[in-house]
């Protein structure tokens, strides 16, 4: 941040006003456990230097007899590129610093070399302003396994993606600071600090797609495992005389559940070769009986994913999003329910389908957080 070091003091006080704010003094302190005066230290530079706005006075702070001046992020101090790298096709925004969208483009991939995309990362970056001025630093989220420490993606969403250097690619090529992140840890990052994660200590996010994914946060730190696998419900096996998985296993919740699994079935038993997840989803609303039961063979294996999860970590809520997964609700909640172990069965389920440029969003969002000092980058 221009003008400013933030210490972990200053990042903890920064990341309270950005993702609570407007808050008061009192509340900051309360919230990170520092004092007021400690408080009111940290925060004097980074008013200074424009990142905060004091906002005019409003109620009394609780006890103190005294009008709280409440403090709020200022948005437009930072702008950031994110980048969603997808099957043909870019998702580009541009982020403000409190991750709104200001603007969103696709851009069509020419082609899936490394140098394709990096070129075509570059030209959607410069689409959104000249970098340094508008754009300050840029987010990248792909599907596939990420370093995100170094930036690298061990195995990508193209042929041939074998770590791959893209942080520093990306870099190299729009002369500005970059980040690069698993798409659906990214989301679970832009959902925590920004969505419906806000304020919780632990929180899960569900992704129904090509794939099924996950992302835990847990004590407040996304969980990223040993092996970068954590998380991985959609390899849990919820049906032993279930259809093989690509991974090996048998009646796992991404051999049931994952898009071209729920629209292969359909096709073979409608004989429509052509049909694709649109279409499905169109025909299941119309009633039609073999797509009805895909989704919700679909549904219950997702539900019983998301139980096994959340016996195990016990998060206070979890986001399910996807194409498909307003058609999946209904089976989805009648068997995570019976599968739900005590109070884990109050644990609130979010089903929510996002747009693609909540994805973009997203890999504007992990960058917003690495400038704060909370990520690689």
């Amino acid at each position: 941040m221009d003008r400013v070091t933030l210490t972990p003091a200053a990042t903890a006080v920064f990341a309270t006003v950005l993702t609570r704010g407007p808050i008061s003094r009192t509340e900051v302190s309360r919230v990170t456990g520092l004092s007021t005066a400690a408080v009111t230290k940290v925060v004097r530079p980074i008013l200074a230097a424009g990142y905060l706005d004091e906002l005019p006075v409003g109620r009394a702070s609780a006890g103190s007899g005294r009008p709280a001046a409440p403090l709020a992020v200022r948005a437009d101090r930072e702008f950031f590129a994110g980048v969603w790298l997808r099957a043909g096709e870019l998702v580009v925004v541009l982020a403000d610093l409190r991750a709104g969208v200001r603007a969103a483009h696709r851009i069509p991939l020419p082609g899936t070399s490394v140098a394709a995309v990096v070129a075509a990362v570059a030209r959607a970056v410069a689409v959104l302003g000249a970098p340094g001025a508008l754009v300050r630093r840029v987010g990248v989220a792909v599907p596939g396994e990420v370093d995100r420490g170094s930036g690298i993606v061990r195995r990508g969403p193209y042929p041939g993606w074998r770590d791959v250097p893209l942080a520093a690619l990306v870099r190299e090529a729009t002369g500005l600071p970059a980040t690069v992140e698993n798409d659906v840890r990214a989301l679970t990052v832009a959902e925590q600090w920004f969505g419906e994660g806000a304020g919780t200590r632990s929180f899960a996010l569900v992704t129904v797609g090509e794939g099924v994914g996950c992302g835990l946060v847990v004590n407040g730190a996304l969980v990223e495992g040993g092996y970068g696998v954590a998380g991985e419900i959609g390899h849990v096996p919820v049906d032993d005389t279930g259809p093989r998985c690509h991974c090996g296993g048998r009646g796992c919740v991404e051999a049931i559940a994952a898009e071209p699994a729920v629209v292969a079935r359909i096709r073979a038993a409608t004989g429509r070769a052509a049909l694709d997840l649109p279409g499905a989803v169109a025909l299941a609303r119309t009633g039609d009986r073999a797509a009805l039961e895909s989704f919700a063979a679909a549904g219950r294996a997702v539900g019983r994913g998301i139980a096994a999860m959340v016996n195990m970590f016990g998060p206070e809520k979890v986001v399910v999003t996807g194409d498909g997964v307003a058609v999946l609700e209904k089976d989805l909640r009648a068997a995570y329910g019976p599968q739900a172990f005590g109070a884990a069965g109050g644990c609130p389920l979010i089903v929510e389908p996002l747009p693609p440029e909540s994805w973009a969003r997203a890999a504007a969002a992990v960058t917003i957080m690495a400038l704060i000092g909370l990520g690689p980058g």
